[in-house]
């Protein structure tokens, strides 16, 4: 058990949770005091052993199903299809009982089946779990990668396991049994009942295959599936994929923030000045008793924010708040406002709320402003700036984020102009091409003179790659 205990924390920390080999020991201590005959606290065992952050849960449980228990499950549900197809009138057990009383009659001698052979015979479960499992260590099953491997490991384990020659042992046995005088009608059906029983074979050692596939390489579906929503455009995302999407802007978040520790850690202690450190030295022959570090200072930016949560550009919104207020400690302050025509500040919600519960209320309650009128960009600046222009000053960057679609109303972009000329830059996010840029009721050629970057921003890359440089 202790071994497969290792085993087991190797796999997840293949897939990226973090497990010790202190925590491998606190998994073995307890399940000396736990019976781990009994799944649910088995399970519940090694998790609270091994797993030390809540974002690693769902991983944990499903290597845990694909790895302990959920295989089993899958045979025995192949076997008993396998042994539910006899023809109409005959009936398993009588057909069982018959075999035995046939086979009692016959010299042992006569009788050449293998382990394998009798344990498909019995329909033992548990003896061929055993035997699936070494032949796929024998096959090098682990070295799965991909899909177009899965026949080629099944191949190799059924061979591995000589699952012909069990089946040829078998079908010998049922000719033996017609010659020692059993029904012609009770052989065909033992003949039917083989067949089925090798499908059932082929079927759960290919189920096998696939779940070694997902169990050696769950953190490169993860990593394929958090990539792929990465290039995905925020205009396609189904609800499942914006639900997904906050776990991803979550995980980037995290990361960004792993960056910033490590170059706060950096800055704090400082650079070698190799240059001062000989000059102070000299009176030393040379020789650096006293070091010297250069002391760099990165001043965290203040930032304020106006977000367009109009339809078509929500999606953005929501991620960009998400991550801004994720990394909210990588800024002095943070000011947010919302308008599609009128301005609303957020930065109180987002103070009292959970982030999530705080997206809702700002983007899709209406608690804030009313959503559902067409955006005027222009009415939405000339507000800013009479009422909250005094928030920015010559340390603000200042975040727009919108398709400056304005139904034709006035632009005001003079508004944007004193704005940018308070603030240390502006940054404008348009989630349209540039190319759309300026033509029907875009406004955005007007608003880019008084911009310092204006950059497309489709998806979670796009994104993410402004974030990374607003606060790395």
């Amino acid at each position: 058990m202790q071994k497969k205990i290792v085993e087991f924390g190797n796999l997840l920390r293949k897939s990226g949770v973090r497990v010790s080999v202190a925590e491998a020991i606190d998994a073995f201590n307890a399940l000396d005091a736990l019976p781990f005959d009994q799944r649910e606290i088995f399970k519940d065992a090694l998790r609270a052993s091994m797993v030390k952050k809540s974002d690693d849960i769902p991983t944990y449980d499903q290597l845990f199903d694909l790895y302990w228990s959920g295989f089993y499950d899958e045979l025995r549900s192949s076997f008993d299809q396998a042994a539910g197809g006899l023809p109409e009138g005959m009936d398993m057990d009588e057909l069982m009982e018959r075999l035995q009383e046939m086979m009692s009659q016959m010299a042992s001698e006569d009788i050449d089946l293998g382990d394998l052979a009798k344990a498909l015979l019995t329909m033992d479960l548990d003896q061929l779990e055993q035997m699936i499992r070494e032949a796929a260590e024998g096959a090098g099953a682990n070295r799965i990668e991909n899909m177009l491997q899965v026949g080629f490991f099944t191949r190799r384990i059924m061979e591995q396991m000589n699952a012909e020659g069990a089946m040829g042992q078998l079908e010998a046995l049922a000719q033996q049994l017609r010659d020692a005088g059993m029904g012609e009608e009770e052989v065909q059906g033992l003949l039917e009942h083989l067949g089925r029983i090798q499908e059932a074979l082929r079927k759960s050692v290919r189920n096998f295959t696939e779940r070694e596939l997902q169990k050696q390489n769950l953190d490169y579906m993860e990593k394929f599936r958090r990539e792929s929503l990465l290039e995905k455009s925020f205009y396609n995302l189904s609800e499942e994929e914006i639900r997904q999407m906050r776990e991803v802007v979550t995980r980037l978040a995290q990361r960004i923030k792993n960056v910033l520790s490590i170059r706060r850690r950096r800055i704090k202690k400082g650079k070698l000045d190799l240059h001062y450190t000989l000059r102070k030295n000299m009176s030393h022959g040379g020789v650096p008793f006293d070091v010297v570090f250069k002391q760099r200072k990165k001043d965290r930016p203040k930032l304020v924010i106006l977000c367009d949560v109009s339809s078509s550009v929500a999606n953005v919104s929501r991620f960009m708040l998400q991550f801004v207020y994720s990394l909210q400690e990588a800024f002095t302050k943070i000011r947010a406002f919302v308008f599609v025509a009128e301005l609303g500040e957020v930065t109180q919600i987002f103070q009292d709320k959970e982030i999530n519960e705080a997206l809702d209320s700002a983007l899709d309650g209406g608690d804030v402003i009313n959503v559902y009128t067409r955006s005027n960009f222009g009415f939405a600046f000339h507000t800013f700036y009479r009422d909250f222009l005094s928030s920015v000053d010559n340390k603000t960057t200042v975040l727009i984020l919108g398709d400056a679609r304005n139904n034709y109303n006035d632009p005001k972009a003079w508004c944007v102009r004193d704005i940018h000329n308070k603030a240390k830059n502006v940054v404008w996010l348009n989630p349209e091409s540039p190319g759309a840029w300026g033509f029907g009721d875009s406004v955005m050629d007007r608003y880019l003179p008084y911009t310092d970057v204006a950059e497309e921003v489709r998806n979670l890359r796009q994104l993410s790659k402004i974030v990374d440089s607003l606060v790395l």
